[in-house]
């Protein structure tokens, strides 16, 4: 199944998620046995009972950036908004930005504070190159880092499906897990979201290891897929980690008996980009694994994941480890149910 067009489904407007479910671990979460091609309805509240001792469960601990910048042309005066990816080895930021009209490199945009936009204070960004896929490097006229021009200027990059308002409060609280740690993503690892405190410690007291990677959402995870055959298609590279300890961990639970259980997709791109120094072993630097059928898992025996976009790298990862054909019928099933779909939507967990 090589082909986009495999990969595509309908879906109605209306069980597009808003706004995220009152308690994090009351969305619903649809189980798939990948062994007997059938699935069941459940929350993931329940989700401690599908496992076991000695299993090992991986979180991604990124933090989302408040990555949104607006401000305004130097030149024209014209609105401009930009999203921060991430800084150059040459302490340029790497951008994307819109504007009506043509910008020119050159230009100077001023930001203001997303949600104090009659604020004196601004940030000048000169556009200095443009690169490959519309991304720019932005030269910021200050010496502060980007992390504290980010959390005085910037806001949440809420996907545009959600909202294309300025993110609310609740969204500061909800579009974040609950353990992240580590910022640099500019969307959130979206399986993550739905897990408390109180859950992870349910998990745990079943004998299961709760451990963290890190990969940093750019836009290689969300960018559609332009070419129709998928071996067409270049992941952009985001940088990821799997630590030394955890490494270890992994490998010992698995010598034990137990189950690599990956907590999103973003987890399952670290563990493999891992796993490909067979055995599993620590990993930092950039990946751009595209995960795609047939593509043998070394690292993940299950999955917990979210509702994917249509003809998305996330759905073709998902189908790679449960199959195509099951994938797109537990979708339509999911459809007819009436689940919520994408970043603050329901759940599935693969067995």
């Amino acid at each position: 199944m090589d082909q986009l067009s495999d990969y595509d489904y309908k879906l109605p407007q209306e069980l597009i998620a808003s706004k995220p479910a009152r308690h994090r671990a009351d969305a619903r979460l649809l189980v798939i046995d990948r062994k007997s091609g059938t699935w069941e309805h459940k929350k993931v509240s329940d989700l401690p009972s599908y496992v076991r001792p000695n299993d090992a469960m991986v979180l991604n601990n990124t933090r989302v950036l408040p990555a949104r910048l607006l401000g305004k042309r130097s030149s024209t005066g014209g609105q401009w908004e930009g999203l921060f990816l991430r800084v150059n080895e040459d302490g340029t930021w790497a951008m994307l930005g819109k504007t009506k009209g043509k910008i020119q490199v050159g230009e100077i945009v001023e930001i203001y504070p997303a949600h104090e936009p009659e604020s004196s204070d601004r940030l000048r960004l000169t556009l200095t190159a443009r690169g490959s896929g519309g991304e720019w490097s932005a030269q910021p006229e200050t010496q502060e880092s980007h992390l504290e021009l980010l959390q005085k200027f910037g806001t949440m990059p809420l996907p545009p499906y959600m909202r294309k308002k300025l993110a609310t409060d609740r969204d500061f609280r909800r579009y974040q897990t609950t353990f992240a740690e580590r910022p640099g993503s500019v969307a959130a690892p979206t399986a993550g979201l739905h897990f408390t405190q109180e859950l992870l410690t349910q998990i745990q007291s079943e004998g299961v290891s709760v451990s963290h990677v890190t990969l940093h959402i750019g836009i290689g995870t969300f960018r559609p897929i332009s070419a129709e055959s998928l071996a067409d298609h270049t992941m952009h590279s985001e940088w990821c980690e799997l630590s030394e300890q955890t490494a270890q961990l992994l490998v010992d639970q698995k010598a034990a008996g137990g189950r690599v259980i990956a907590v999103g997709t973003t987890s399952v791109r670290t563990l493999e980009s891992a796993a490909r120094q067979s055995p599993l072993k620590p990993f930092i630097g950039e990946t751009d694994l595209f995960i795609r059928p047939p593509y043998e898992f070394q690292a993940v025996d299950m999955l917990m994941t979210n509702f994917h976009l249509p003809k998305s790298s996330l759905l073709v990862l998902v189908s790679a480890f449960a199959g195509r054909e099951l994938i797109m019928e537990a979708y339509q099933a999911a459809i007819q149910e009436k689940y919520r779909f994408y970043s603050y939507g329901d759940a599935m967990l693969i067995l």
